[in-house]
């Protein structure tokens, strides 16, 4: 027998995750999200199984990647010999809570879109800015 438990996860609204205990957050925008999913074999049954842990990532486009990379690079001063990967996360780029909101406003300007405050307190990283933006857009085409 195995247990599930889950915590990074995200589903969009068209997926919905399906747990014995529905332990997985409903965001107000239809999306559900999870942390981590990890998979527990309580018996020997399978013993070649061990503990097993993997994430879930709907990653944004690499243009959309690399145009937040260079937005952040300008935002922040950074020298074009800089290199940010999808993973590089804003503070240990020496931003702080400002220079953070100035990354949105300028995301918001190259991709015409509008970033709600509770949404932009959630970016730490260049992923996360880039699928957010990919959400957004595609919400303001469809």
């Amino acid at each position: 027998m195995a247990t599930c438990s889950a915590t990074s996860v995200n589903f969009g609204a068209s997926l919905k995750p399906c747990f014995n205990n529905n332990r997985f957050l409903q965001k107000t925008d239809g999306t559900s999200a999870l942390n981590m999913v990890r998979v527990v074999w309580t018996k020997n049954v399978y013993p070649s199984l061990r503990t097993s842990r993997f994430n879930v990532c709907c990653a944004a486009k690499p243009e959309t990647v690399q145009k937040v990379c260079e937005i952040v690079k300008k935002q922040l001063a950074l020298s074009d010999e800089t290199e940010l990967t999808p993973e590089s996360k804003f503070a240990a780029l020496g931003a702080d809570s400002l220079d953070t909101v100035e990354i949105v406003m300028g995301l918001e300007e190259e991709f015409d879109i509008s970033v709600e405050e509770e949404s932009s307190q959630n970016i730490t990283t260049v992923q996360e800015a880039a699928d957010l933006i990919e959400k957004l857009v595609q919400k303001k085409e469809g």
